[in-house]
């Protein structure tokens, strides 16, 4: 039986809206934490690892970690100057609570004494009054049981579960109220501080430190960390902050152990209220490779690029020639999908998965993506390619070669009938393109006169069949009229110029149909038979941002950049979708592509301005 959980403010059903959440985290996994200072999602010990804190999923028995005031307050919110620690203000009738919350950078030897995750939360009374809550109800295993709390004196409460051990260290007063459950309130004063630690371990308790000093030294250090990493950004133009704090999402959505991005830190937080495409992100799509390492790449941020760089080429050595859609952080392919019938789903909207099927699709792009990425990645100085790097480039030319005349599932996965999809051809083609590049350049010896000829063929085959006179624009599918934003990615593929009269009706046409002020639907509704009525895509108005920038209706491409950030949360954090209605945020959240989309589309702005400053 499912128990009470109060509304709070702002929540509809008991949830939080999307983006009410911020994200913490220490590149290894990442929480979410509402404005009512709930931790509400949180897998460890790695992003694809099972739930501990998941009432964002189910706010009966997901599970939370709540610190903050039992009055309700007006919430003010920031990350501290170039690192994702985050401070939140409380400021209710009696006094005003500062919580700063972060997850410690540990580096070197201190990863064999300290544990291997942890979550600090830092209180500090800046005036009058304020009575603070803690609610601790953890329900690890994707909520698949209970744990048994146990007191352990001074140390705190633990619990295990399975292999691993955990533990919740507090100095505010907090006691076991029902099962896998502990509560507290306790009054603070101006000046009073107080501190909640939550780790994860695969070892027993071993040296415990004092709570405040420990506390105070990981948020100096975890500061450190990331303001040295903030230091290495190269970008000074227009829109920095955003960049910035794109780049730190970004940062927070790679896993330190192999280099690879999640698509997001979540799962199955919906497209669509009541919807069926609620889906785990919690993976690396081989399709956003040539985004991120284009936004590395742009950012000057090599080591990130290098290790991206060194995960692709490594996740995909057991399925080449052929290439997964997906890949697990550390390059494994069985992901198989599951439902967790024992969440209700955010705000009621199911199923819950783990797992994606997607990753049984077949979607050309990949092989492009990948080339694409590669060539980007060598261009901007990375390397040297290894010779196994050499061969399985041209394979994957070869085999662009053999699969590009068939159908696929496309970039979107829609899960029906295979077609023809422009941008799955397009990438094939712009990934033989770049190998042709790389052949002339001496870095490659590839077999230049075939994969000439099948680029040539598929460049006017695409040129053919995409283009509809009636649309007149370039659709989503050969003989197929819907639109497709994807396809405004065509001229940064170099298959057509941006300028292209062709390409400018397509981009007229794609925003009449698919556009909501500045924002962009994927498709025309029909063209997904699994699709409810979707939201707007986040990256797809960037796109058209990025095109116009292409073009020089510069002016144009700042109005919709600054209009589309309002899409974003207080913190700079974007989802895959909004509500182009209500402006909600749908989707998993923070989503990897958008900020992509966001660091993208104003680099694409900052060049177009320092081409027509030279051009003047």
């Amino acid at each position: 039986m499912k128990g009470t959980a109060p509304a709070q403010p702002g929540t509809e059903q008991g949830y939080p809206p999307i983006n009410d959440y911020a994200l913490i985290g220490d590149t290894r996994t990442a929480a979410l934490v509402s404005k009512q200072g709930s931790i509400d999602w949180c897998c460890l010990p790695d992003f694809d690892s099972p739930s501990v804190f998941a009432a964002v999923l189910d706010r009966f028995n997901g599970g939370r970690l709540r610190v903050g005031p039992v009055e309700e307050a007006e919430v003010q919110r920031r990350y501290i100057d170039g690192t994702p620690v985050l401070e939140t203000r409380f400021r209710t009738r009696t006094g005003t609570l500062k919580l700063t919350d972060f997850m410690p950078m540990i580096e070197g030897a201190q990863r064999e004494i300290e544990p291997e995750r942890q979550i600090v939360r830092m209180l500090e009374v800046e005036d009058g009054e304020v009575e603070v809550e803690l609610i601790f109800a953890p329900r690890p295993g994707y909520a698949s049981g209970t744990p048994r709390l146990r007191r352990r004196g001074r140390i705190g409460w633990t619990f295990e579960w399975g292999a691993s051990f955990h533990l919740l260290r507090t100095d505010l007063h907090v006691e076991q109220t029902v099962g896998g459950r502990l509560e507290g309130r306790t009054r603070l004063a101006a000046g009073e501080t107080a501190y909640v630690s939550f780790s994860f371990t695969c070892r027993d308790i071993g040296v415990i430190p004092r709570l405040r000093t420990e506390s105070e030294h990981k948020r100096d250090r975890t500061l450190d960390w990331w303001e040295g990493w903030s230091s290495r950004i190269a970008y000074d133009g227009p829109y920095a902050d955003v960049v910035h704090r794109s780049a730190l999402a970004l940062r927070l959505m790679t896993f330190s152990q192999s280099g690879a991005v999640v698509a997001a830190p979540t799962s199955s937080l919906p497209e669509s209220m009541g919807g069926a495409r609620n889906w785990d992100y919690r993976y690396c799509w081989l399709r956003d490779a040539y985004f991120l390492l284009r936004s590395f790449l742009g950012l000057g941020l090599t080591a990130e690029a290098d290790a991206f760089f060194n995960w692709l080429l490594h996740a995909t050595q057991l399925t080449r020639p052929q290439l997964g859609l997906l890949y697990g952080l550390y390059g494994g392919t069985k992901l198989t999908e599951h439902i967790l019938p024992q969440f209700e789903g955010y705000r009621r909207s199911g199923p819950v998965r783990r797992g994606n099927s997607a990753a049984e699709q077949l979607q050309l792009d990949v092989y492009g993506s990948v080339v694409v990425a590669v060539h980007g990645y060598v261009e901007k100085g990375g390397g040297p390619l290894e010779p196994s790097d050499k061969r399985a480039l041209i394979g994957f030319g070869e085999r662009i070669c053999e699969i590009w005349r068939e159908p696929d599932d496309g970039i979107w996965e829609f899960r029906g009938p295979r077609r023809h999809t422009t941008y799955s051809k397009v990438m094939c083609w712009a990934g033989l393109d770049c190998l042709l590049r790389l052949d002339e350049e001496g870095l490659i010896d590839a077999p230049a006169e075939r994969f000439r000829t099948e680029a040539h063929l598929l460049k006017e085959t695409i040129l053919r069949e995409a283009w509809s006179d009636e649309r007149q624009a370039f659709t989503g599918a050969f003989g197929w009229d819907f639109l497709d934003a994807s396809v405004l990615e065509m001229p940064r593929l170099k298959i057509i110029d941006a300028c292209d009269p062709r390409m400018k009706s397509t981009f007229e046409q794609i925003d009449k149909a698919l556009g909501h002020g500045p924002l962009l639907r994927r498709y025309e509704h029909g063209s997904d038979p699994w699709a409810s009525q979707e939201g707007a895509f986040g990256i797809c108005g960037f796109w058209a941002a990025e095109y116009l920038a292409q073009c020089g209706r510069v002016d144009e491409a700042r109005a919709r950049f600054e209009a589309l950030l309002g899409c974003g949360n207080d913190l700079g954090l974007f989802a895959e979708e909004v509500d182009p209605e209500t402006g909600d945020a749908l989707g998993n959240f923070p989503q990897a592509l958008t900020h992509c989309g966001v660091i993208n589309a104003a680099l694409a702005i900052d060049a177009a301005e320092r081409a027509g400053k030279e051009a003047a």
